[in-house]
């Protein structure tokens, strides 16, 4: 009995461990809920064609340096006069190639699928003829440097000299190719006669059916959809109705390939709807399902955050449904997707560097310093927020990123907005400052605005929420900060010295008030940082408080002269120093100018801090590949960095969490080698090498001590009535010269 009973026991354990690790299993693939039940496949579109001229020679070499073993590489296959195959994006060679400087006579229109195209044709010109044609970036934001250097690739060569685990090849037309005799059916097939071809696809049903069951069983058949709205030419049912009816498609496809948008569809000022059951559909007709249009220098949905890899983790990494795979211009981030920041919800690693801290809250998403950017801020995981002090007319300091309200409030458009006045001391255009203005004035007149520092390019943040949020007091922002699980604050103070003379106002006593007053003078749990690029600030900071002391240099420089390095640790226990400080840049591009400030400063017991990192991609130099994430990396990794500061604190934390940092980290997480991509270039196409940068010295560090605070009150700013005569002259100045040109 009792033996039947340790049996019984044990086989309930076994049972209970096998459920045990099954789930388990289940857990660590629950958000690759995919066909094949492997990890989301990723194919580099005509190589890292993000960086490199599609379809180039080194775009496909340099997927095996910066993306995962395991990615594929894609060739949009197009014949040649001679029914020779070559890899190309675009069906206009002009647009991608050197064409119409080698035959600029060779301009033909032809009929394409049922549109006139005016173009350069493949069809016109024998492989004999290309032999000289050079491959160029057909998307002109990309950088050029690169164009000219590199022959078109016939499809034969993809297949058999760049050494990858596989190869895609897509089919955009095979019926064009009747009219000249040409038969791109028989061309594909006498290629698996002699390679493996991994996956073959096409947007045409009888170009795949023509091929199905005539190729290896290791080819795997996709069907490619367009545009819902686009024609399937041999149907002539639009790819929208088609996708009603996958299972017709499995008929002929193992796969389809559809725009990203089909699955996560945006709205039309580019926020996320739901996704669709495309993929749970397609899974349940026994279709792999693969994303494409993928690329890191695009425009993404906002609620992304200017976050490529945000964005590929909610096609595979969702909890919800997993693509199969995706086309990527830029692999690198897909594979840092898969390889590394899949299920980090239940992940317990946290690499403790970088410390993140905050750049005025995270106003990459909201408006400087408001509620809400802190709140995001704290919800992302920040280590430290900030709160960048000014003073209002009333003397109540005041979290706000600049003096000017022009900058970040809806000043502009309220009954505040005149008389603008210019005051040289701060900046040498007329605004309406902090203390021109009291706290009611403020909170109850105007609204937040988004800071856009890139808008030149058109790269907007969150629209939605351009004005969302509430201002803060720094006693608003202290009362906020106490209770979150914070590492610590950061207080920043500028401008001391213009508010003691001009404003009667002493910044540094009200910051110490405050922070007494708050109760963090008497707490251990968050430590308090204080940073300026004012070592004036800091050494009064010094002489009346035991906090942490930043000093921000403020000019970018190669290195630190040991006087300064001396000054510096007199009154500062940190630095934050500029990007280019730390990877100096020419043309977008990392130089492999040497710069040693981070070592000096760290030598010298100084931990260093980097500002200001920003997600879009035209923030960021061309060796981080349009991806915040590398970009961290690099200054992580490669400079050894103590801390980030940055706009998007959630991007930077999520870094912490990742799976694959080490002396095992693979290739694609390796930090970017400055000077690395500018090798590739040939010399006469490089940028002109950057002016080296100086030295920080001692002079630079040292400043007088801070002027007492004048008598004048803050409600009256730099003489509120001087500021008044100062406007009445320049309108009088004005009328003076309107009245001589009307008697002239």
């Amino acid at each position: 009995m009792l033996i039947d009973r340790l049996v019984i026991w044990v086989i309930n354990y076994l049972l209970w461990q096998c459920a045990y690790g099954l789930l388990a299993f289940l857990k660590s693939t629950h958000n690759h809920l995919i066909v094949s039940g492997k990890a989301p496949a990723i194919i580099a579109k005509g190589g890292f064609s993000g960086l490199f001229p599609d379809s180039s020679g080194n775009a496909y070499q340099f997927v095996g340096i910066a993306s995962s073993p395991d990615t594929a590489i894609s060739c949009d296959v197009w014949l040649t006069k001679d029914a020779v195959g070559i890899c190309l994006p675009n069906i206009n060679m002009d647009n991608c190639t050197t064409i119409s400087d080698q035959f600029p006579q060779g301009k033909k229109t032809y009929n394409v699928n049922g549109v006139s195209t005016a173009g350069w044709f493949s069809v016109d010109f024998t492989i004999t003829d290309l032999q000289n044609v050079t491959l160029k970036q057909s998307i002109l934001s990309r950088p050029y440097y690169f164009d000219g250097l590199w022959p078109i690739v016939p499809v034969d060569a993809v297949l058999s000299q760049f050494k990858v685990p596989a190869v895609w090849l897509n089919v955009p037309l095979d019926s064009f190719y009747s009219q000249f005799k040409l038969n791109m059916r028989s061309y594909i097939l006498s290629l698996t006669k002699q390679y493996i071809v991994d996956y073959i696809s096409s947007p045409e049903v009888n170009f795949l059916t023509s091929i199905s069951g005539r190729v290896s069983k290791k080819t795997k058949l996709v069907f490619r959809f367009l545009d819902e709205r686009s024609i399937e030419p041999s149907t002539n049912q639009t790819y929208g109705s088609m996708l009603k009816n996958l299972t017709f498609v499995k008929t002929f496809a193992s796969g389809i390939l559809v725009p990203k948008n089909y699955i996560w569809p945006v709205t039309p000022d580019n926020y996320l709807l739901s996704y669709t059951s495309v993929v749970d559909d397609a899974h349940k007709a026994g279709l792999e399902v693969y994303a494409a249009g993928f690329a890191n220098d695009f425009a993404i949905s906002y609620n992304y955050s200017y976050d490529p890899l945000t964005e590929y983790l909610s096609f595979i990494d969702n909890g919800a449904f997993s693509v199969d795979g995706v086309l990527s211009d830029f692999p690198i981030t897909p594979s840092e997707a898969v390889g590394c920041f899949s299920n980090l919800n239940d992940s317990k690693i946290d690499h403790a560097k970088p410390l993140v801290i905050s750049h005025n809250g995270a106003s990459g998403d909201y408006p400087d310093c408001t509620d809400q950017a802190y709140q995001k801020a704290v919800a992302d995981g920040a280590d430290v927020i900030d709160c960048p002090v000014q003073v209002t007319k009333d003397g109540i300091p005041i979290c706000m990123s600049s003096i000017d309200l022009m900058d970040v409030t809806t000043v502009a458009t309220s009954q505040f907005a005149t008389p603008a006045v210019t005051i040289t001391d701060l900046k040498p255009v007329p605004g309406v400052f902090s203390f021109n203005l009291t706290w009611d004035d403020i909170s109850k007149n105007l609204k937040p605005m988004i800071s856009n520092p890139l808008s030149k390019f058109q790269l907007y943040r969150n629209p939605r929420n351009k004005n969302a949020g509430s201002f803060m007091r720094l006693s608003d922002f202290l009362a906020f900060a106490k209770d979150k699980d914070l590492s610590g604050i950061m207080i920043t103070v500028e401008r001391a010295a213009f508010m003691a003379e001009k404003l009667g106002f002493g910044v540094v006593d009200a910051v110490i008030k405050a922070l007494d007053d708050s109760g963090y003078s008497k707490q251990t749990a968050q430590k308090v940082m204080i940073q300026s690029t004012n070592s004036s600030v800091l050494v009064k900071f010094k002489q009346e408080t035991k906090y942490d002391l930043v000093y921000m240099i403020e000019e970018d420089v190669r290195d630190a002269a040991p006087s300064s390095l001396a000054d510096i640790k007199k009154f500062a226990s940190a630095v934050s120093v500029s990007t280019k400080s730390i990877f100096p840049t020419t043309n977008q591009f990392l130089t492999n100018q040497t710069n040693n400030l981070v070592t000096s400063l760290q030598s010298s017991g100084l931990p260093v801090y980097v500002y200001l990192l920003m997600n879009e991609f035209v923030s960021q130099p061309y060796d981080f590949f349009s991806d915040a994430t590398a970009q961290i990396n690099g200054y992580v990794q490669g400079a050894k960095v103590d801390g980030v500061i940055t706009d998007f604190p959630g991007t930077a934390h999520r870094y912490k969490l990742n799976s694959c940092m080490g002396k095992n980290a693979p290739d694609f997480m390796r930090p970017a080698q400055p000077g690395g991509i500018l090798s590739v270039m040939d010399p006469g196409a490089q940028p002109p090498a950057a002016a080296p940068m100086p030295l920080l010295t001692d002079s630079d560090v040292a400043e007088p001590p801070l002027p007492p605070v004048s008598n004048t009150t803050t409600a009256s700013t730099p003489s509120h009535a001087a500021l008044r005569m100062k406007t009445d002259a320049s309108i009088l100045i004005t009328l003076l010269v309107l009245c001589a040109s009307l008697l002239i």
